[in-house]
């Protein structure tokens, strides 16, 4: 039941005559690339396919996911064989916005230093689809594709050595893990429908959950994003493949702590499911016998009210409670920044202020639809400037206040 993660750190990325690895560098076949795709989906009317690199002077808005490519060269079962992984490259998905809810990511400048993806070697894909596709359609044609097009470049490096391994086992406590605090992981997932969806085991998660699973299945892409929710706090598929919550959590476990399990719970937009999954939630992790729990959270607002009553029910199951949340305080940090609170939250990590606005400066290169971009959650009509600069709050950024913690913020003591 061992899980290995095979690494090949990518070093760059360029356009050839064949799709392959080779020198730590990724060529990709752009025409055979683009065929790939449209003839596994006839959804798809047109592709453009991009590079984006550190430090260029370069701008990709209506940014739908973010994808490390991954393949399975061994075993068949979650959570067990190998899984060979491209390191400092992503696949990004981007297009026309169905709502208002997508974000940018810079490759320079101080918006690049709000999100990973600016760090990261991105091959992006800008996807039309073909005209009066129903919104659901139109979301898991872009979904679809990138999983695809990730597939497809980690493909071109299957024989290559890998650079890193880790071998990943299931969970067990050792002879000292009995004086250790147990604690459970509380992974709140969006769920609430209206294109706020995310998938488990390859299946909309917007029923089924709560679940309790094994830790080191989580590494095995079971979790990925198919939200259209606001770009700062916004879950890529990215995020959970390399949620630096759990992989903390699974590496302090039998040294300072003892993990027993994680709970994947939902984030129901009624009172009544949110009362029901919350409860469920805390019954999950009694059987578990947690003594402490870590929670983090995906959106904001609605999901405040969840993440409230989760912590209210463990903390009055004697289970003492520590949760991540960004806040939306206003521009300056003076208005009430959750939805929703309970005074047994008193162990509190933010992750950022959304509402925080950054000037970002004009780009040589745009790719997206450049006509959205005042519809971007966190931009406003006048947001683009005459100069090509655009002024903006964190909330329009891709990870900019990730409430996994795999940002780039960090608090100063004054």
């Amino acid at each position: 039941m061992a899980l290995t993660l095979s690494r090949i750190l990518i070093n760059e990325v360029v356009f050839g005559e064949k799709t392959e690895v080779r020198n730590h560098i990724l060529f990709i076949e752009q025409q055979k690339l683009r065929d790939f795709l449209q003839l596994a989906d006839d959804r798809i009317a047109a592709i453009n396919i991009a590079l984006a690199r550190p430090q260029e002077s370069c701008r990709i808005i209506c940014v739908k996911d973010v994808i490390e490519p991954r393949i399975k060269i061994k075993g068949d079962k979650p959570g067990e064989g190998e899984i060979q992984i491209l390191s400092n490259v992503t696949l990004v998905t981007c297009g026309k916005i169905v709502g208002f809810q997508e974000g940018i990511i810079d490759m320079s400048g101080p918006g690049a230093a709000h999100s990973p993806f600016g760090q990261t070697l991105n091959v992006v894909l800008e996807i039309e689809v073909v005209p009066h596709l129903e919104p659901h359609l139109h979301e898991e044609v872009m979904r679809q594709a990138g999983h695809r097009a990730a597939a497809f470049l980690a493909e071109a490096a299957k024989g290559v050595a890998a650079d890193h391994s880790e071998t990943l086992l299931p969970i067990t406590p050792n002879d000292a893990s009995a004086q250790l605090p147990r604690v459970v992981y509380v992974y709140m997932l969006l769920t609430q429908g209206l294109l706020h969806d995310t998938y488990v085991f390859g299946k909309n998660a917007n029923s089924g959950l709560p679940i309790a699973l094994p830790p080191h299945l989580l590494f095995d892409e079971v979790v990925t994003s198919g939200n259209c929710v606001s770009a700062c706090d916004k879950n890529t598929t990215f995020h959970h493949q390399n949620n630096p919550l759990l992989a903390e959590l699974f590496r302090r476990h039998n040294h300072d702590l003892n993990l027993v399990g994680v709970i994947l719970t939902d984030e129901p937009v009624r009172l009544a499911g949110k009362q029901a999954s919350a409860i469920k939630a805390v019954e999950l992790a009694q059987s578990l016998g947690a003594q402490a729990a870590v929670i983090s959270k995906e959106g904001f607002g609605n999901p405040d009210a969840d993440q409230m009553m989760l912590i209210r029910g463990l903390e009055q199951a004697g289970i003492k409670t520590a949760a991540l949340t960004d806040e939306y305080a206003g521009p300056d940090g003076a208005s009430q920044s959750l939805a929703d609170s309970t005074p047994e939250a008193d162990a509190m990590v933010s992750t950022g202020n959304a509402n925080a606005r950054i000037t970002l400066p004009a780009m040589a290169r745009t790719i997206g639809p450049i006509q959205d971009l005042s519809k971007l959650a966190g931009a406003y009509p006048q947001s683009l400037k005459e100069d090509g600069s655009l002024e903006i709050e964190l909330q329009g950024l891709i990870g900019a206040t990730n409430q996994l913690g795999l940002q780039k913020l960090r608090a100063v003591e004054r």
